[in-house]
């Protein structure tokens, strides 16, 4: 059976549910407890667990970060929740210089199971320093998992795994789609790491795309079905580690691809992608890979900055027209 949830209502399960699992899990950040987080994603977690569970922490991303870094390191299974991975920038150095090489400097003597979590990308009129996605740059780094999924099922199912997982995982939400609603399975059940979702079959052009650029994703699929184009969507999920195999099947059957991805186009996860349908899928390529990507400047606060700014399924639509020679 399943039911129609916000995407804030299916992580806040997921967190409870691991939390009743295990006495080692615990919630970590600004305004988690008493104000039930600043997107009431831990609304009512402080009165079951309790303030040893739930802890609200000073505004100090660096430094509550570290907490969680040496609370993984001696046992116990920290979520540290940031208001936006923009703050985040702050604790940099405890998630990459630390979270992220925990395992490979102990030479495999302790593991780092811990859950970075909170929302990345444009959240609408919040201006230059609040509007970057980060997916590209924390997957950059070596020992880290990304995930990045708005799909309220997948969202819950992912969570509990990276909770579950021995090493560090950045969860990456968005902002804007906390009330959007999906259905999700009643009881316990887990989403594999690392495994892509093909959430529209097709035959003409493959559509790749993660996190909330999968709406206009898959409103730019209907769009091009009514002209006769038929578009298969990949819902990436997880960045790190990358689905590489349903990508390059995909792209073979279809061969053309269009990556939608939010992030800054130079040296993004669409750049990725673009290399690796390159390297295993040459010879079924009848177009070169085309990306849609929001602009490579900085977000002015305007809301018709923000409109030209981002990825919409206008500009999917006639990148596919593009890689198809459709004029």
């Amino acid at each position: 059976m399943a039911r129609k949830i916000a995407l804030r209502d299916a992580l806040r399960e997921a967190m409870i549910e691991e939390m009743r699992r295990d006495d080692k899990v615990f919630l970590m950040g600004e305004e988690v407890a008493q104000y039930n987080g600043a997107y009431k994603v831990s609304k009512g977690m402080l009165d079951e667990f309790g303030p040893e569970r739930v802890i609200d922490t000073p505004i100090a991303e660096l430094g509550f970060a570290g907490i969680g870094v040496g609370a993984a390191m001696n046992g116990l299974k920290p979520i540290v929740e940031f208001m936006t991975w923009n703050f985040a920038v702050l604790a940099f150095d405890q998630i990459i210089n630390n979270a992220a090489k925990t395992l490979s400097q102990s030479a495999g003597q302790f593991s780092c199971p811990i859950v970075f979590r909170g929302p990345s990308g444009s959240a609408g009129q919040l201006a230059q320093q609040h509007s970057q996605s980060f997916e590209s740059w924390m997957a950059n780094t070596p020992g880290l998992k990304v995930i990045s999924c708005t799909d309220p099922a997948d969202a819950k199912g992912l969570l509990k795994s990276a909770i579950r997982d021995p090493d560090p995982v950045c969860v990456m939400e968005s902002e804007l789609l906390y009330g959007y609603e999906g259905e999700v399975p009643e009881g316990e059940y887990l989403v594999e790491i690392g495994k892509a979702a093909v959430r529209r079959e097709g035959t003409d052009v493959t559509l790749v795309s993660y996190n909330k650029m999968m709406l206009p994703t898959m409103e730019a699929a209907k769009i091009l079905e009514g002209e006769g184009i038929s578009a298969e969507v990949i819902d990436l999920r997880t960045i790190r580690p990358l689905d590489r195999k349903t990508i390059i099947e995909s792209v073979k059957k279809t061969n053309r691809c269009v990556v939608i991805d939010e992030s800054w186009p130079f040296a993004g996860v669409s750049s990725e992608i673009a290399y690796e349908i390159q390297k295993s899928a040459f010879d079924y390529l009848d177009a070169p890979v085309i990306r849609v990507n929001s602009a490579d400047v900085n977000l002015g606060y305007a809301a018709s900055f923000v409109e030209e700014f981002l990825p919409n399924a206008e500009k999917i639509v006639r990148a596919v027209k593009e890689v198809a020679y459709v004029k």
